[in-house]
């Protein structure tokens, strides 16, 4: 370097335009890290919500075709299912759960029973953005078979 380069570029050790910009970036990253965190624990939440939903249509839809009536017909046991035994069934095993409303719960052919439940879903972090929640709704279908 030569004299004349030595006032141009006085030897401070760093530059002062820098200065303290690695600690923003630093911050905005750990901000947005913190942000993400949080938006993965709501969205896991609201999974496993929808798979408790799933759970328990699957065992009221089951518990639901127990409810069959054995019928005799031409000498051939047939189970028969109805609308109210379909829903008592159902209900009465929810009721028991506690994990869920019965929010139908029919049989469409005399062999399946098709329920209809729902939960209720509300972030356990970020409630600001869904401060009322949601409501999930699940429905399976169990066949009643004599073998």
């Amino acid at each position: 370097m030569t004299p004349a380069d030595a006032t141009k570029y006085p030897p401070t050790g760093r530059d002062s335009d820098d200065d303290g910009s690695v600690l923003l970036l630093t911050l905005g990253y750990a901000l947005l890290a913190l942000v993400l965190v949080l938006v993965c624990v709501d969205a896991t939440s609201l999974y496993l919500t929808q798979k408790r939903a799933d759970a328990a249509a699957d065992a009221a839809a089951l518990a639901g075709a127990d409810g069959f009536t054995l019928t005799i017909e031409g000498g051939v046991p047939t189970a028969r299912l109805t609308d109210e035994g379909v829903h008592g069934q159902a209900a009465e095993l929810l009721d028991a759960l506690g994990t869920a409303r019965l929010v139908a719960a029919s049989t469409p052919d005399g062999v399946s029973a098709r329920v209809s439940v729902e939960l209720d879903w509300r972030p356990p972090v970020l409630t600001l953005f869904v401060p009322d929640g949601w409501t999930i709704q699940a429905t399976a279908t169990s066949r009643t078979a004599l073998r």
